[in-house]
């Protein structure tokens, strides 16, 4: 059980993320340096120097992310260095987190190390789709 409650709606959620297709993966021999944006569920195996924005991520044993993450649901079992913006954030054992947290619901296995600050948003609230609107909003030209 996480560090806060996992309720069954996000855990239905979860399943139901689980049981759709991968449509991306990055390979562990792919390093990646950029913005990555995707739509659907994507996995990384490989290493990531950049911003990541979209829907499902799993970040495998073997994946590592320099970078912000804002994604509707991730599951972590590698490694982040950046802000992790999510409606859903699952910290597997054996992961590793430095940043600053902004979740809807958060689920943290014993082993996994999280080192930063932790922000529960407020149940009800679509958290994805608020910071797909503030991230939109940045990449206009000035």
């Amino acid at each position: 059980m996480g560090m806060f409650s996992k309720t069954a709606d996000a855990e239905q959620q979860m399943k139901q993320v689980e049981g759709e297709a991968i449509s991306s993966i990055i390979d562990k021999s792919m390093t990646i340096t950029g913005e990555i944006s995707f739509k659907g569920k994507a996995r990384i195996d490989g290493t990531i120097n950049g911003n990541i924005e979209g829907e499902h991520l799993i970040l495998s044993e073997t994946g590592k992310v320099t970078g912000d993450l804002s994604v509707s649901s991730l599951n972590c079992y590698g490694s982040v260095e950046g802000n992790i913006k999510a409606d859903m954030l699952i910290a597997r054992k054996q992961c590793s987190m430095v940043g600053k947290f902004v979740v809807g619901s958060l689920t943290v296995e014993p082993g996994a190390a999280i080192e930063g600050e932790i922000k529960a948003a407020v149940q009800g609230n679509n958290l994805s789709a608020k910071l797909l609107a503030t991230t939109s909003d940045k990449s206009e030209p000035e």
